[in-house]
């Protein structure tokens, strides 16, 4: 019997938006369609970049278990993003290694340029989700709450 891994998708997206758009349904002529709870986008006013997190579960997470936003500084936050995108990019090229069920998306994060504190923070705190979650390390760094 073939074991199930839940599709989990990560896009970020650089784009010229303003404003916070919620996706209302995805649906793509399945069944098993995506809605609202399962997706976050959000978009910040200081910079013109965006994240897309469709994750099933992540947005429950992110309000009941993450830390609140403010917790961490946004430096704190891009530092560990930085190693967190190149420990999963690298796992993206690897499909033969790791699972690619798991690493879909290569993730495009540059870190000379400044995202704004609310796309490193969903970043941040879908990498620790993804991790707890699917018992994966990224980083020699043990994922915490």
């Amino acid at each position: 019997m073939k074991k199930l891994i839940p599709f989990a998708i990560l896009i970020v997206l650089i784009a010229s938006c303003k404003s916070y758009t919620p996706s209302q349904t995805i649906d793509h002529g399945d069944e098993n369609a995506l809605v609202e709870n399962d997706t976050v986008s959000i978009s910040s006013d200081e910079t013109d970049y965006e994240i897309i997190i469709i994750e099933p579960g992540f947005r429950g997470w992110l309000e009941t278990i993450a830390r609140p936003r403010g917790f961490h500084s946004q430096r704190y936050l891009e530092d560990r993003n930085i190693f967190l995108v190149q420990s999963w990019n690298q796992r993206n090229l690897q499909p033969h290694v790791f699972d690619p069920n798991l690493y879909v998306f290569r993730i495009d994060y540059d870190s000379r340029t400044d995202y704004g504190y609310e796309v490193n923070y969903l970043l941040y705190n879908y990498f620790l989700y993804f991790q707890l979650k699917y018992k994966q390390q990224l980083t020699s760094i043990i994922p915490r709450i």
